[in-house]
């Protein structure tokens, strides 16, 4: 029965939209004139079962099995477009009603506790460091790129965007000669080098194991070892007093549930006066409040534990601490981009991939992953922002209790 509901709802659907949907028969159903960006149907039972049986996550997990497919001459990240700049007119009415039937709860155990974070981070950042390297940019920036809106996007490199948007992110920290820097979320450490060729002292912290060990390499490469110190580190856990924090596309790992401890933790290790920069990937509040207590398909099976926020959602969160929102760059088309060139290389670089032991099914995982990703930048559905924050003086606003107040949660 639902599998049959959902076919219903699945063509009626698509009439409202420029697509086609190709069953193994021939027949197409859907909105779009001939030459629209157009999808292979190849089990339609078993993709409709997957829709009937969870919607927000069947879809995914079709393509990943192999249930439907692009059509030669079709692009996905451009077919899925459509319905994520109308993603409010998917469903029917009478169907959100029932959306405490289908949807399911984050689960316990993606809980971003200390613990939890370390085995979050390692089920994604911890595959392989050979299959990163096959598809990013010479920096080896995991996070969104910066490209010169005053220039054609194609006529830059994704090396030189990632560069723009690293020196933006210190330039917006005030990091300079002698500035003592925490990064939050190492990544393979290029920030790290770039504050520490300014002549920064950098401290930072990560829960990847693989990319530390990489970055160690880099860092000792530009002979900056005594400038910077790479921890395998929750940021729950660190101590010191720091001029500047910067967080690159970390705090989506951090959970709603812990976002008041990492403010609060950034907030004590920063000294007064002090700055913060934080990239952070976004969505509206109303679709924020309507996806935050659901498991989606990314939760399960690429960002375990992420969850996206709201600037309004951060700015209720720091209300008690004494950090204030100075000002924020906003470049989501940019990240529609950046993943653009990730899928392409990712899908160009694919038989050097899998000779590190990845299948047909993990490729088919991450291409849905950077599309789906890609589609939603690319429809304004999600978007991307550095976020500055100042410190205020410590009269001028009641703190909440440190973090060194609160007991860690281990488990």
């Amino acid at each position: 029965m639902r599998a049959r509901i959902a076919r219903a709802v699945v063509e009626r659907g698509v009439r409202r939209f420029p697509v086609r949907l190709r069953y193994p028969d021939g027949r197409e159903v859907g909105g779009g004139p001939p030459g629209s960006p157009a999808v292979e149907i190849v089990r339609p039972d078993a993709l409709y079962r997957r829709l009937g049986e969870h919607p927000k996550i069947g879809l995914g997990e079709a393509y990943m099995a192999g249930d439907w497919r692009v059509a030669d001459g079709s692009d996905l990240a451009v077919f899925l477009r459509p319905f994520a700049e109308r993603i409010t007119e998917i469903v029917p009415p009478w169907m959100l009603r029932l959306r405490r039937v289908v949807d399911r709860a984050i689960p316990h155990h993606q809980r971003n506790t200390i613990n939890g974070s370390r085995r979050n981070i390692e089920a994604h950042y911890d595959l392989s460091n050979e299959l990163f390297t096959r598809f990013l940019d010479e920096t080896l920036s995991y996070s969104s790129a910066l490209f010169d809106p005053g220039r054609a996007m194609l006529e830059q490199t994704l090396e030189e965007a990632q560069r723009r948007k690293i020196d933006a992110a210190l330039d917006a920290a005030g990091v300079g000669d002698g500035t003592r820097l925490l990064e939050i979320g190492s990544g393979w450490g290029s920030l790290a080098i770039a504050a520490a060729e300014r002549g920064a002292e950098v401290t930072t912290i990560t829960l990847s194991s693989e990319q530390r060990e990489l970055a160690l390499e880099r860092i000792e490469a530009a002979g900056l070892t005594d400038r910077i110190d790479v921890r395998l580190e929750d940021y729950r856990e660190t101590r010191g007093e720091f001029d500047a924090i910067v967080s690159i596309e970390m705090i989506e790992a951090v959970g709603e549930e812990f976002w008041p401890i990492y403010f609060e933790t950034i907030d004590a290790r920063l000294a007064p006066g002090g700055r913060v920069l934080i990239q952070a990937i976004l969505m509206e509040h109303d679709r924020y409040l309507a996806t935050r207590n659901s498991f989606g398909w990314i939760q399960k099976h690429i960002f375990p534990g992420g969850m996206i926020p709201s600037v309004k959602a951060i700015e209720e969160v720091i209300e008690g601490t004494s950090l204030q929102l100075d000002g924020s760059l906003a470049f989501g088309k940019s990240y529609a981009e950046t993943l653009r060139r990730w899928r392409m290389s990712f899908l160009a670089n694919w038989a050097q991939i899998a000779r590190h032991g990845f299948d047909d099914r993990f490729k088919r995982t991450w291409e849905y992953y950077l599309a789906y990703c890609e589609a939603g930048f690319a429809a304004g559905y999600l978007d991307v922002a550095q976020l500055t924050f100042v410190k205020e003086p410590v009269a001028a606003h009641e703190v909440r209790s440190s973090p060194r107040e609160r007991p860690a949660v281990h488990q």
